[in-house]
């Protein structure tokens, strides 16, 4: 086979500005190919599907353990988490914590997340106009997720801030990443502070990773990082997908009201909103041999950058792939990642979305944007920062 030559762009793919709007640089990368050097990140990006899947479903030849971020600091630094671990390593450290989100324990949960959806809707409905983002999609996974990781009450009212920064160092070493250095060591130190005078709830996700320390299950260093490595993916890409999906059927009524007519379709809908607003960004992987892919010879030791976000929306595999449309099969989207390194978390984020559209489509006849939504500056999180809506009642 003929090694085709790399096309090269020079653009910086995280700045403020291709942060805010990724969209045209998504579509401009796929257009020169299905695997372009970034000159200025020094990584080769996949922006189509089928070379996002293939990296994501063959993790003994692009290697998760030599760290996901663009920047050599994070990586060293994160070492030992499942995101950054690979093989035996992440299969024992997934299985320590894998019972707590497996479908029947999400079943088992199911009641619970249901009826503080239900809460969270009947608060946000009293007031009428609301943030789509604080009073809706962090209000439920912030009263769920804590208390199933153990963390104690003192210290949630720095999670959001914390765990958007564990994100963002796993960026470039850019301004973003290194202001989000400082915040980042905060959450890890406190966990490794709760962890030491075991102050995690009881019968929790942290308790069970207790019990595994004591058992010779799991180092003692390996739990704050666990905690972390669970909490703040389990908050963050919960609040992109339900914000998002609040944000696009407010943009699209017609949506909406096909949703209200025939429910069967919100498991569908949730992979689009998914499909279209990826809560993750990209994540690279490392090159553990010589490979050829599409055709590029990488070489061992280089570096690819799996781009969700982008590969969701490739023409070569969506019809119309920049539209909304909640009857379009979205199955395959890569928006919670893929195979082994795949969001652990997505079976809550979408139980939990689940929960928040079902009680809204019961009670709201739609949903009017009252502002100009804000979007979230991070490295890898794409999320909405503020949302105002208005929530019209059903008659």
């Amino acid at each position: 086979m003929t090694e085709r030559l790399v096309p090269t762009d020079s653009e910086d793919l995280y700045s403020r500005a291709a942060i805010l709007d990724p969209y045209p640089h998504y579509a401009r990368l796929r257009a020169r190919g299905p695997v372009v050097w970034l000159r200025r990140h020094r990584v080769y990006a996949l922006p189509q599907f089928a070379e996002c899947k293939a990296v994501l479903l063959d993790d003994a030849t692009f290697i998760s353990g030599a760290g996901v971020a663009l920047n050599a600091l994070t990586n060293r630094l994160s070492h030992g988490t499942t995101l950054n671990s690979d093989g035996r390593q992440h299969d024992e450290r997934r299985k320590l914590v894998a019972h707590r989100l497996t479908p029947r324990a999400l079943r088992v949960m199911q009641e619970q997340v249901d009826a503080q959806a239900a809460r969270v809707v009947d608060a946000a409905l009293e007031r009428g106009r609301v943030d789509g983002v604080g009073d809706l999609a962090l209000a439920l996974p912030m009263s769920i997720v804590p208390d199933l990781i153990g963390w104690p009450q003192e210290g949630r009212d720095q999670l959001l801030e914390w765990g958007a920064a564990t994100f963002d160092v796993l960026g470039p070493r850019n301004g973003q990443a290194m202001r989000s250095v400082v915040p980042s060591l905060q959450m890890l130190r406190y966990a490794r502070r709760v962890a030491k005078e075991r102050s995690l709830l009881p019968e929790s996700l942290g308790a069970d990773l207790l019990r595994a320390v004591d058992e010779g299950r799991l180092d003692a260093a390996g739990c704050p990082k666990l905690l972390v490595d669970y909490l703040a993916p389990s908050i963050d890409t919960t609040l992109s997908a339900i914000a998002s999906a609040l944000y696009l059927f407010a943009q699209h009524p017609d949506q909406w009201q096909r949703l209200r007519a025939d429910r069967s379709l919100l498991p569908n809908a949730i992979n689009e909103v998914v499909r279209l607003e990826s809560p993750l960004r990209a994540f690279s992987r490392k090159v553990a041999a010589d490979v050829t892919l599409a055709g590029v010879a990488l070489p061992a030791g280089s570096r690819v950058l799996v781009l969700y976000a982008s590969a969701n929306r490739d023409e070569l595999v969506w019809e119309s792939p920049d539209e909304f449309d909640i009857t379009r099969d979205a199955s395959q989207q890569l928006g919670f990642g893929h195979g082994t390194h795949g969001c652990a978390g997505q079976g809550l984020a979408r139980l939990e979305t689940r929960a928040v559209l079902g009680h809204l489509l019961d009670r709201v006849e739609r949903l009017e944007l009252t502002g100009e939504p804000v979007w979230a500056v991070n490295n890898i999180i794409h999320r909405l920062e503020h949302l105002p809506l208005e929530l019209i009642p059903s008659r």
